[in-house]
């Protein structure tokens, strides 16, 4: 029997899970690693302790399993968007830290080129608005404050990637530099209509097109592993990992859409082999194949939704593990008034401003710890809501399932929560990590151990968690006028 490994590399931890030819997870290990904040809205991680992380997750993985490089038919990739890692094109030496995709730095240039008109011109390549979600003005700063890095940018010894060009580097010893479609579009320097990387923007940005890597379809061969314990083994699958929880989720079709409660809320939609423009804040971008050539997506992104656990526990201390979230939100019958609106790091989709802060309103004398904790919990579900709501409106449908998954998809009082406030199925299948399960169907299709039938076969088989609305609609319009309040205060 052949094995498919799969490295999910995260925003706030790394894991590597091996499946056997049925599509069932073997093993399967996680590993955290730190976050760094050196200003206010400033997010970056070491790209030293990305790299050992994964490194980690392979060798338990391996061992765990019991299995060398001749048992594993292929790996596959996925990988936080939009972060971004400058290094040395000789040594991999990064010349600054991994400037994370919920970082603000950059926030005041994008609202300069939207001073300066060029929203329009940058949707209608990209799909996506001016913000410092994406990675071009990130690979600017960079280049503009690591000392002399533009000199060395332009003299082409400089390479850019998101994580996933990063990590194929560094497992190939240097020989792969190459990234997806998937990645590729949020990178707000890539056309996704020509398939290619813009030469109008990257002069926009500053940005020499020596930087930028290869790109190819997210099942492709991307080349062999240079190290390790899978030293040998072929990458035959890279994908971002909102994409490949939507291929993991078996959304093949127009139509099909779901949501990740991961440390942000992404939900995303297949639109086919045609792009839908969004007039109602979303985005526009790539998803994944089984083919060589990519579908289109409608997407809206969440920049805090299970973050929103992590400052429970961690920022707070009102709980001490994620999972007494859900016991504690039980315990009380009601927020009482209270609203949590997680802006950390400004709001996404479909607000897009940077400037929201987090804010928690209605508390009063009678207020309890527990009705914190739901209604920070409440307050992700009322978030996923605001998307839905402007993805209905760009589809022209009517949403009456979301398939979900992430790690906060585990939550029954958030589930439940959710599917009352969109009057709408939630669906939870037992592949609770989609995103790695996506990776390694990818690659195992590239690989030739399935095709995309057999796929939806294994995805078919599973037993499902349907949670059906049950809030009387009064009270559900109520809870959603007092959250509409909350986030007007919050963007003040």
């Amino acid at each position: 029997m052949k094995y498919i490994l799969a490295i999910d590399q995260g925003t706030t931890s790394t894991r590597a899970h091996i499946y056997d030819q049925k599509g069932e997870c073997v093993c399967g290990y996680q590993l955290e690693f730190p976050q760094i904040y050196p200003k206010p809205g400033w997010v970056e991680h070491s790209p030293a302790d990305i790299w050992n992380s994964v490194c980690s997750v392979m060798s338990l993985a391996a061992d765990g399993a019991g299995l060398s490089a001749a048992d594993i038919a292929a790996v596959g990739i996925t990988n936080q968007r939009e972060t971004t890692v400058v290094w040395d094109r000789r040594t991999g030496e990064p010349v600054y830290n991994a400037i994370v995709w919920q970082c603000r730095r950059t926030a005041d240039y994008c609202k300069k080129l939207v001073r300066d008109g060029f929203s329009e011109r940058i949707y209608n390549k990209t799909g996506l608005v001016p913000d410092a979600y994406f990675s071009a003005t990130k690979i600017k700063w960079i280049l503009d404050n690591a000392e002399g890095a533009r000199e060395r940018a332009e003299r082409g010894e400089l390479c850019f990637g998101t994580v996933d060009t990063y990590l194929l580097f560094r497992l190939s010893k240097g020989k792969i530099f190459a990234t997806d479609y998937t990645n590729a579009a949020r990178t707000m320097l890539f056309n996704i209509h020509t398939l290619e990387w813009d030469k109008e923007l990257l002069r926009l940005f500053d940005i020499p097109p020596c930087m930028l890597p290869q790109v190819f379809p997210s099942s492709h061969d991307f080349g062999e592993i240079a190290e390790g314990p899978f030293k040998g083994v072929h990458v035959h699958s890279v994908v971002g990992d909102q994409q490949g929880s939507l291929f993991g989720q078996g959304c093949f079709e127009a139509g099909d859409i779901k949501n990740t409660y991961g440390t942000g809320c992404f939900l995303l939609m297949n639109t086919g082999d045609g792009p839908v423009k969004s007039e109602n804040g979303l985005v526009t971008t790539l998803g994944a194949t089984a083919s060589g050539k990519p579908c289109y997506v409608l997407e809206g992104s969440v920049f805090v939704g299970g973050a929103v656990v992590q400052w429970l526990r961690d920022g707070v201390g009102l709980i001490k593990r994620a999972s007494a979230s859900e016991r504690a939100a039980m315990r009380a019958k009601d927020s009482g008034g209270v609203y949590v609106v997680p802006a950390f790091t400004g709001l996404g989709a479909p607000y897009w401003d940077a400037n929201a802060r987090g804010t928690i309103t209605g508390i009063t004398r009678g207020t309890t710890k527990n009705q914190i904790i739901r209604a920070s919990l409440e307050g992700i579900a009322y978030q996923v809501y605001d998307v839905v709501k402007a993805m209905e409106r760009d589809a022209g449908i009517n949403i009456t399932r979301l398939s979900v998954d992430g790690g906060a998809s585990a939550n029954k009082f958030l589930m439940q929560f959710q599917s009352d406030i969109l009057r709408a199925e939630v669906v939870r299948t037992r592949h609770g990590e989609s995103t790695v399960l996506g990776a390694a169907f990818l690659a195992g299709i590239s690989a030739g151990i399935w095709s995309k039938s057999d796929v939806l076969a294994m995805l078919k088989g599973g037993e499902r968690r349907v949670f059906s609305p049950k809030m009387e609609e009064g009270e559900r319009l109520s809870l959603l006028a007092g959250w509409e309040k909350a986030v007007q205060k919050s963007r003040l």
